[in-house]
């Protein structure tokens, strides 16, 4: 018998249609990012942002700013997956609870802290954290659009700045992907054939 997390996987495709009328309520725009923040990040850092674009009005001027695509304002509530660029200085506080539960020595936490001062002054690798750790956030989070049932479609065609100004991301914040998410309408495609493991694995 297949796992029920294999057969999510397998079967989930991305949605181009939505049903407009379906809306998602607080606690499950809640749920769906709380299983989304289970992702892996380096450090620990957790160094992303999820909004979630519900309200007429801002499902209206995010489509504006997507290219006029319909399903970011069919889907109940399409979300910014914001990449932060990361701050080590953060780190103490959010491995405390870690450190004082017993898992961690605190000289380890604080190696780490340290580690990551280092490694992010380097401009390019903070940026690529910060796009690592939103692109982990969302592919964890359209596996659990999949799990509660409903349809999603991670999307970059977006102005990148038109949404960082429109929607109050902060300096240190980069708008990685779109991700609308509702129930599916009539019209979608199955998930699209992939690539032979022959072409894309080697075992070493």
């Amino acid at each position: 018998m297949t796992h029920p997390a294999i057969a999510l996987i397998e079967q989930r495709a991305s949605a181009n249609h939505f049903d407009p009328s379906h809306q998602l309520e607080p606690d499950e725009i809640q749920r769906l990012v709380q299983l989304a923040t289970r992702a892996p990040t380096a450090y620990n850092l957790q160094n992303w942002r999820f909004i979630a674009v519900h309200t007429p009005e801002s499902k209206r001027l995010l489509r504006a700013l997507s290219y006029d695509q319909a399903k970011v304002s069919e889907a109940a509530a399409t979300f910014i997956v914001c990449g932060q660029l990361p701050d080590a200085q953060a780190l103490a506080r959010r491995l405390r609870p870690f450190v004082e539960s017993g898992h961690m020595p605190a000289t380890m936490a604080a190696a780490w802290q340290a580690d990551a001062q280092t490694k992010y002054a380097d401009e390019r690798m903070a940026r690529d954290e910060a796009i690592r750790s939103a692109s982990l956030g969302t592919a964890t989070l359209i596996h659990a659009a999949t799990a509660l049932g409903l349809a999603s479609s991670p999307m970059i065609g977006f102005d990148e700045a038109g949404v960082a100004q429109a929607f109050g991301l902060a300096d240190h914040e980069l708008p990685v992907m779109l991700v609308p998410i509702g129930r599916a309408a009539p019209g979608n495609w199955p998930q699209k054939p992939r690539r032979p493991l022959a072409e894309v694995l080697d075992i070493a």
